[in-house]
């Protein structure tokens, strides 16, 4: 839905001394078109690299200019890029963009904490990294990026697999549709009926944020300005999220280094096994050191080489 080929036109970057968090309230729409994320290009902002595309086995690319699948070429989103929980009242996940007073270059891989406003959602947080934009995006427009979400004005899941279930706006209808896609999309697909409870378009207010090491670690880029902005700070379970005014002193070079997404339920750590981690926690990933077993009735899943989770 995002990529096009007016959208890989490169250009110089030349970020302010300061950066200031855009913030306001958003419209949400969801879909999931498998394009090559329009951040993926290079030369689309000062990052560390561009957002992480994949071939149709959804093994990353090394060529960051190959040539996006709804254009006739071989580079798709990679299924990593998908939402999940954190806990029942926060989420990560991605997005493509559009906000007031920004362009792209000031768009791709930022990232916002949105807090909802309307529906079932409401009073939940969902931090997105900006992984696309598009012409069909109106002001302060969040188009959230979820597997079943609908392929809208542009449909490279046909040439990706053959098709995904769906409706071309809206996507699926029910949670047990789930069930024929694809496995590694399929979690992302779950969370809409699960975390998500099939919210329909909620509104929210939002502020951009520090981006948490768990998203970057899925596409791979961190913007330059990225430690300008407020640290998030994650609600327990039930609570509400904050943000911290002073920006973060740790670096924020991300790793380079690629994760394939699976589906596989075993996960992959080398941390503590003498402690319990509650429902929607981590529980596993490269470099992770804390609790690695799951609470009664959830099961440690692999989210990628980086991140696994109870749930």
């Amino acid at each position: 839905m995002r990529s096009t080929s007016v959208l890989r036109v490169g250009f110089a970057v030349v970020l302010p001394l300061s950066a200031q968090a855009a913030s306001g309230t958003g419209k949400s729409t969801r879909y999931w078109d498998c394009c090559k994320p329009s951040c993926s290009w290079s030369a689309k902002a000062s990052v560390t690299q561009p957002v992480f595309a994949c071939d149709a086995n959804n093994n990353p690319l090394s060529n960051v200019d190959t040539k996006s699948g709804c254009d006739g070429g071989s580079a798709y989103a990679c299924a990593s890029q998908t939402p999940w929980a954190i806990n029942d009242q926060l989420a990560y996940g991605f997005a493509a963009t559009a906000i007031s007073g920004g362009t792209e270059a000031s768009w791709c891989c930022a990232c916002y904490a949105l807090t909802f406003t309307s529906g079932p959602v409401a009073g939940k947080t969902m931090v997105v990294q900006s992984t696309s934009t598009g012409g069909d995006l109106g002001a302060n427009h969040f188009d959230l990026a979820m597997p079943g979400g609908g392929v809208g004005i542009f449909d490279g899941c046909s040439r990706e697999f053959g098709g995904l279930p769906g409706a071309q706006y809206g996507g699926i209808s029910s949670a047990s549709q789930c069930a024929s896609f694809p496995s590694a999309l399929q979690p992302g697909c779950n969370w809409r009926f699960d975390w998500f409870q099939n919210a329909d378009n909620p509104s929210f207010t939002f502020t951009q944020v520090q981006c948490p090491a768990e998203i970057v670690a899925k596409t791979g880029c961190r913007r330059s300005d990225d430690g300008n902005f407020p640290v998030f700070s994650p609600p327990a379970s039930g609570g509400g999220a904050t943000t911290s005014a002073k920006p973060s002193t740790t670096s924020t070079k991300a790793s380079s280094t690629s994760a394939k997404a699976t589906s596989t339920t075993t996960s992959q750590n080398s941390g503590s096994t003498g402690c319990t981690a509650a429902q929607w926690a981590q529980c596993g990933g490269t470099g992770f050191t804390g609790c690695t077993n799951c609470v009664s009735g959830t099961t440690c899943k692999v989210q990628n080489a980086y991140y696994s989770q109870c749930s």
